[in-house]
């Protein structure tokens, strides 16, 4: 079968346009058979995966960063057929916390060759308010993170993200939630939610380290750290996978679930795969669907 890249050119910060010969060298290597199509915008990936898995073209491959990646497995989800194609990625972006999480290889050369071998497993896909995102969503402080680096212009890597993390704690934003889940409820004051698929996200950010993509269930953690100086002393506990992680917090509770619902008071911003999809909102419903993606692995 013949596979469909799709291409975001501004990936990277703005560098995935000058990697597309890297991209075909190294498809044409591993004997691939491929057609490429570039984005155009925000939603274009979705479209143009939609379409492709319709079309019958497989496996479906996205050449970008985490929210190419993102948008290119919502348009497959929405696809209108009974088998989905397989889903791999070419990683060019700044993070890569869904390819790092899945234990594929950076290097473009070994990811087509992975992807020639085509060995799948049954990935699960969560969603918040009927969006897909296979890695990461987050509520309160996470997401309020993500609103102001992407609008900074002058830092790139994985600084911006670091920068933005300490802005945002200096802001020190306030909610009060109401959470339910299967077996268990909370009313009061948050800080943040991160639900996890996987366990990292922003390159560097383990909020949910015991998350695991494919075991059926919604892994997220809540907390209520009160006040800058104590948010800054726990901060470093984000950025450590094992011992020592932020879930170890007095003020911090995990939970693993099938469903989530959560109001906020006022309303607070949410992304999905780093991607933010609202500045406010005040009802979010998580849920999470089973093996529903077959996805290229190592």
């Amino acid at each position: 079968m013949t596979a469909k890249v799709i291409l975001n050119p501004y990936s990277g910060r703005w560098s995935g346009a000058e990697r597309q010969h890297e991209i075909e060298q190294a498809l044409k290597a591993a004997g691939l058979e491929y057609e490429i199509d570039l984005t155009t915008g925000p939603g274009h990936a979705s479209e143009l995966a939609k379409q492709a898995a319709e079309q019958g073209f497989s496996p479906i491959l996205g050449a970008g960063g985490d929210g190419t990646l993102s948008e290119v497995i919502n348009g497959l989800l929405h696809a209108e057929m009974e088998t989905l194609p397989a889903f791999g990625m070419l990683s060019l972006g700044t993070a890569n916390d869904l390819r790092d999480n899945l234990g594929w290889p950076k290097d473009l050369s070994e990811a087509a060759r992975l992807i020639k071998v085509g060995k799948t497993r049954a990935l699960d896909v969560c969603a918040v308010n009927g969006r897909y995102f296979v890695n990461n969503a987050g509520l309160g402080l996470e997401p309020y993170v993500s609103t102001i680096q992407v609008r900074m212009t002058r830092l790139r890597g994985l600084v911006r993200y670091l920068v933005a993390a300490l802005w945002g704690i200096m802001k020190n934003p306030q909610w009060n939630m109401e959470l339910e889940w299967e077996g268990g409820a909370y009313q009061g004051p948050v800080t943040l939610i991160s639900i996890g698929n996987g366990p990292r996200t922003g390159g560097i950010f383990f909020t949910v380290p015991h998350a695991d993509l494919f075991d059926g269930k919604l892994t997220f953690i809540y907390g209520h750290i009160r006040g800058r100086l104590g948010i800054l002393r726990a901060f470093p506990m984000i950025m450590k996978s094992g011992a020592g992680n932020v879930t170890e917090h007095k003020a911090v509770s995990e939970i693993h679930t099938t469903w989530l619902k959560v109001r906020s008071t006022p309303p607070t911003p949410a992304h999905a795969d780093g991607e933010v999809i609202t500045e406010g909102g005040t009802e979010f419903n998580f849920e999470i669907f089973p093996g529903k993606l077959p996805i290229i692995v190592a």
